[in-house]
């Protein structure tokens, strides 16, 4: 028996968005930024660098380091990153709007509560966004009470699939290898990247991956047949 589930959360509990959906979110994010900046007077960037720079900085880093979205902000923008902290949420703002928790998801979070089963997140964050953010996020969404533990790559450094993201987690769930399992919706990031600890990572048919051949569920309720 299984004595803990961890969880994605991005497409795996909540709904945000699709890999195509991103640019238009992100061109939205960008302009609330240069928004808040203009209102207090800061903006004195021009829209073609501001749009240049925003291309040279939309990407991950290629061994799987975090690359913090204060710091990108603070390069787009020429402002330190303590000033840019505050812009994150500005940023995020259009994201968190689209937020739609699955309709399973907390029935599937309390029935594993229920069973004594330990629950977390486990998540990368987009563009590197403060993982404070984000359990704000949880908290507006009413779930972080189903939750035993939530990391985010920004407590780690280390985006997934790196093993240190998988590693902490497990530190901090005190449960061995086997016993975990690893929900997610993406085979590279909630497969791959679990099974460098050793721990089997199951995907959830969300419509935006493509078959690997291992241990699929159609929906968060097969979750439970597999505990």
């Amino acid at each position: 028996m299984r004595r803990a589930v961890l969880f994605d959360l991005g497409n795996t509990l909540v709904r945000y968005y699709k890999g195509a959906e991103f640019a238009p979110l992100l061109n939205r994010g960008i302009a609330n930024v240069a928004h808040h900046l203009r209102a207090d007077g800061l903006l004195r960037v021009e829209g073609d660098v501001i749009r240049r720079r925003v291309a040279e900085e939309n990407h991950e880093a290629a061994d799987f380091s975090v690359r913090p979205m204060e710091g990108r902000l603070a390069r787009i923008f020429e402002v330190d990153e303590g000033r840019a902290l505050p812009l994150c949420a500005d940023f995020m703002g259009p994201i968190f709007e689209r937020a739609s928790v699955y309709e399973e998801t907390v029935p599937v979070l309390r029935a594993l509560q229920a069973q004594g089963i330990k629950t977390g997140v486990v998540s990368n964050t987009p563009w590197g966004c403060p993982a404070g953010l984000w359990r704000e996020e949880l908290r507006r969404l009413d779930l972080n009470s189903y939750l035993d533990t939530t990391l985010f790559c920004r407590d780690v450094g280390w985006r997934k699939p790196d093993r240190r993201i998988f590693e902490r987690v497990l530190q901090e769930v005190g449960v061995p290898v086997p016993d975990c399992l690893y929900v997610g919706d993406n085979p590279k990031w909630d497969r791959a990247g679990p099974a460098t600890v050793g721990m089997e990572g199951i995907l959830v048919e969300r419509g935006d991956w493509v078959p690997d051949g291992g241990v699929s569920v159609h929906d968060l309720k097969g979750v439970l047949r597999l505990v």
